[in-house]
Order: structure tokens, then sequence, then C-alpha cells
């Protein structure tokens, strides 16, 4: 079975998804691409080689015009759920970009509606598709550490050269939490296999941060048995850049296990990728990372149509990401308040 999906958002992130990330995946035909703004679908549509009659300005028109099975979300994320419901309401599958929604209660009308009309809706947490990641969540539930005591996550990245005017992700509503932290929250439940339940957040820009809000965080997140977790996160960082998942340390009775992924080459995504466990008294050993074929988006996407057409759920279905959102809701109320925060999962 071939999906026909149609793409909606093409600007940026989402025309390197229409390049890059949507191509190399089979099983996968474009019937349609979608954006408002002409010059960007336009762009898209002749790098795609794709017809006149399969670009559309509207979600809207492309319902009405493309027969298609599934709907992938690139928008802004504003933007995600009205989108979302408006494919699941056409019958679509979908595909959405995280983070999945502004608020987990609005994230959770969508996954409703989808449990109502028995489709799909996933998001693309596409951290979660590298093999450090997988192999230290098989490690964890092996006990290889025994009890756990603490973890600490690090990302180091700096993201403020560029004139104001010339960067919009300088004015994203909270850059650090919202567009980046998700990620390692996301990260932290599929490699504890844990809920978070409170998080106190503490934010404080230099003076020289071109970001409207938040570009650095630290944060402490308690998991649901009590485990605490450290996170210090930061855009203006001028240390040793981590790669994209940040570098985790994992502490527990009987040893630590150290990783990190995701800032690996085009010919060899996972080339980042590292696992160590260093016991009491001995050096970190590396631990044997499996080859995939494939990574990231494209992954996620396999899974995608995978699901739909075997009828499994997939890992980030949009319920099981809404503990994901909802910490990264109740990290930017703390961010505001000063105060700790419950995690409520809708």
């Amino acid at each position: 079975m071939t999906l026909r999906i149609i793409h909606v958002g093409l600007g940026g992130w989402g025309g390197d998804w229409a390049r890059t990330a949507i191509p190399p995946v089979p099983g996968i035909e474009v019937a349609a691409i979608v954006d408002p703004v002409e010059a960007t679908l336009r762009s898209v549509q002749e790098d795609l080689g794709l017809a006149e009659d399969q670009a559309f300005p509207s979600l809207t028109a492309a319902l009405a015009a493309v027969p298609a099975d599934a709907v992938v979300i690139t928008a802004p994320a504003v933007t995600h759920v009205p989108l979302a419901l408006e494919a699941l309401e056409a019958g679509k599958h979908v595909l959405v970009e995280k983070p999945f929604a502004n608020t987990a209660e609005e994230a959770a009308l969508a996954v409703r509606r989808a449990a109502e009309l028995g489709l799909i809706i996933q998001v693309s947490q596409n951290y979660r598709t590298y093999p450090a990641p997988r192999v230290a969540q098989r490690l964890l539930q092996e006990g290889v550490l025994g009890e756990l005591a603490a973890i600490s996550i690090d990302f180091r990245r700096w993201d403020n050269d560029l004139p104001f005017e010339e960067h919009p992700h300088y004015r994203f509503p909270h850059p650090l939490i919202n567009d980046m932290a998700i990620h390692h929250f996301d990260l932290l439940r599929k490699v504890t296999g844990q809920e978070a339940v409170r998080v106190y957040a503490k934010v404080k820009d230099p003076s020289y941060s071109k970001y409207v809000e938040e570009a650095s965080a630290v944060m402490t997140i308690e998991m649901a048995d009590g485990l605490v977790v450290s996170y210090r996160g930061s855009w203006l960082s001028r240390g040793e850049p981590t790669p994209w998942a940040g570098e985790w340390r994992i502490t527990g009775e009987d040893g630590e296990l150290f990783f990190t992924s995701r800032d690996g080459t085009a010919e060899d995504p996972a080339a980042a990728d590292v696992v160590t466990v260093r016991r009491p008294g001995q050096e970190p050993e590396p631990v044997a990372l499996p080859a995939q074929d494939f990574y990231d988006r494209s992954a996620g996407l396999e899974v995608f149509r995978d699901a739909i057409r075997d009828g499994s759920v997939p890992e980030t279905a949009g319920a099981a990401n809404l503990g994901s959102l909802a910490l990264m809701e109740a990290a930017a109320r703390s961010a505001a308040s000063g105060q700790v925060e419950e995690v409520r999962i809708p």
C-alpha cells in the first residue's frame, strides 16, 4: 500500500521536511502540498517536480481536490490543532510536528477526536528515533544501574549572532522551553518510562540576549517515583556545544550511564550517538549501538506509514505525547510564576 499524503506548511523546517525527510521513505506519495505563501509553495513544487494541480494555498482546498490517506502538518505550532482537526474530520490520519500544541488541553481535543473517528494522530518527536536513547532506555529497563539516584541533562548552544530582524527564532514563544527542551522532556519520559509530576524552572538571560523570551533555563524536575532530574539548557552558552539531544548522566547504585545523541552527518546521522556505562572504580565502557535504515523525521514517517498499514499504535501517538506537552507547559508556568508547578496531564 502506498500512503498518499497532503503536506501542509512548507516554510523553513517544513521545506526541509519536503526536500529531505519525506522523499527517502518508501511507500509514501506526496499527493499535494499546501502553503499560503505563493513563493514558498512554488519553490517546493518545483523542487519536488509536482504538477500545478498538486499545489494549494489551504488545506481545505487540497482536501476537496486530491484523494489522500493522511496529512503531515509542519506549519507553525499555533495552527497544529486546528489543521489536525480539519484533517481528522475529513477522515485523514495525521502526523504533526512538535510541539503538538501550545497547551495540553488543546492537544487533548485532537487526541479525543482521533480516537472517536478511529484515526491515528502521531507527533513527530524525532529525537526518539536515534539509537542512543533507545539503547539507554533498554539498559535502564534491564536494571543495569540498579536503583536510580539522579539524572542530569545539559544542553549548550550559541545562537545569538544574527540581527534581531533576521532571525525569527528570537521571537518564538518560550524558545528554550517550548522549542528545544520539549525534545529533552520527551526523551526523559522515554528513557525512564515515567511521567514527570512537578517542575521548578528559573530563567534569567544576560543583557546581550536578543531573545524576547527565555533563551536559557535551569530546572528541577520530579518524576513519578520521586527521582530528581537536574536540567540546564541555553541558547546563549559559550561552552563546548552539546549534540542536540544534550548530554545525559544517569547515576544509580551500580554505576553511571552517559549518553548523547543527534549531531551526525548526512552520511551517518547517528555519528554523534554515544552510550557508555561506568562501574565504580572502572573506566567507562562504550555500548554498541545498532544500525538503522532511517533516522530522525524519516524514521518517524516510516512508523506512521506502518501504523496506518497494520493498525498498530505509534510510540509517539498523540495520547502518549500529552505527558511531554504537559511538562513543557508546567515548566513555562513555573518560569513565569517563580513557583514549583504541578504537571497536569489532561
